[in-house]
């Protein structure tokens, strides 16, 4: 069986995003779609307590992902609700899987059969971020295979151009992918998934770095003209070098090169708001330290106006 593209669904809106995010992107994939409930087992306190009754075993068991109880999550059982994106999403494969377990352990465990996980994030209103659950940031810091959040708000005309009306429309060609590559260690698998991102969407590619101010500014005084623009052009011939091999292999992908002064985040975070995927890195770690998602990619996971997909490499 092929891999899948697969979502994490607990019935919040911010899983309902996720989830319709994901059968567009294994409509463009032509991959299945993978729905993904976990449950958390009875506790074993309450398992072997004389008067726990079959109504609250069933409560327990019908636990949503992350543990949200059906009434404050599922207003319909998880099976209705792949019956519904099988309607919306006519000709994608919709296959369910109801899983056992601790909720961020379940889900990094799923996406290692999968071309990508998708998870949501809930928005904050009036506030320039989203909530990135623990949840959700402990399967991106695990998972060995692509993560993508979504947030709550995210509709499907939110990734592509105005129409010549000058209305939003998911029929209008989308809107580029955002790339946030570092120059000064740039990884092939990072940069192979945004140039097929970009290709699967027909859409340019721009590729953004972004350089620390040289420590002369932060103690005062003067800029050195000369040598910040010698270290400018150092990083984007860099930038440059390596993106070549990846141009010759996606041709037809447009790329634009934004080798900016100053923190890669802010740059990314700005950049989203024109994007219809922003891409990011992810170092996986296997020593006991544990798993670190790094400042950048933790900056852009809550405050990026686009999804954002994580992918982590060596």
């Amino acid at each position: 069986m092929p891999r899948t593209v697969t979502v994490g669904l607990d019935g919040t809106p911010e899983s309902r995003a996720a989830a319709e995010w994901a059968a567009r992107e294994a409509k463009l994939r032509g991959l299945p779609l993978k729905v993904v409930h976990v449950w958390e087992p009875v506790p074993a306190p309450m398992a072997q307590a004389p008067l726990l009754g079959a109504e609250t075993q069933q409560h327990w068991s019908e636990r949503g992902e992350m543990g949200v109880p059906p009434a404050e999550g599922w207003g319909r059982a998880p099976s209705e609700e792949a019956d519904g994106i099988r309607m919306r999403h006519p000709g994608v494969e919709v296959v369910m899987e109801q899983v056992s377990g601790r909720p961020a352990e379940a889900l990094a465990d799923a996406a290692k059969d999968a071309e990508l996980l998708v998870l949501g994030s809930r928005g904050l209103s009036g506030v320039g971020g989203f909530v990135v659950g623990s949840v959700s940031l402990a399967v991106v810091a695990h998972a060995e295979r692509p993560v993508v959040l979504v947030r709550a708000e995210e509709q499907a005309a939110d990734e592509h151009t105005m129409d010549p009306a000058g209305i939003p429309s998911a029929s209008a060609p989308f809107r580029p992918v955002v790339l946030g590559l570092d120059a000064a260690d740039p990884d092939d698998t990072v940069i192979g998934f945004a140039f097929e991102s970009a290709l699967l969407r027909g859409t340019s590619l721009r590729v953004v770095h972004g350089s620390n101010e040289p420590p002369c500014i932060a103690y005062g005084m003067p800029p050195d003209l000369e040598m910040n623009a010698h270290i400018a052009a150092e990083q984007a011939a860099a930038v440059s070098e390596a993106l070549r091999p990846w141009r010759q292999k996606f041709p037809v992908v447009d790329v634009v090169e934004d080798s900016l002064s100053g923190k890669a985040a802010n740059h990314l975070v700005d950049a989203s708001r024109e994007a219809s995927l922003v891409v990011v890195g992810r170092r996986i770690r296997r020593s006991p330290l544990g798993a670190h998602i790094g400042p950048v990619t933790h900056a852009v996971l809550h405050h990026a106006a686009a999804p954002v997909a994580v992918v982590p490499h060596d």
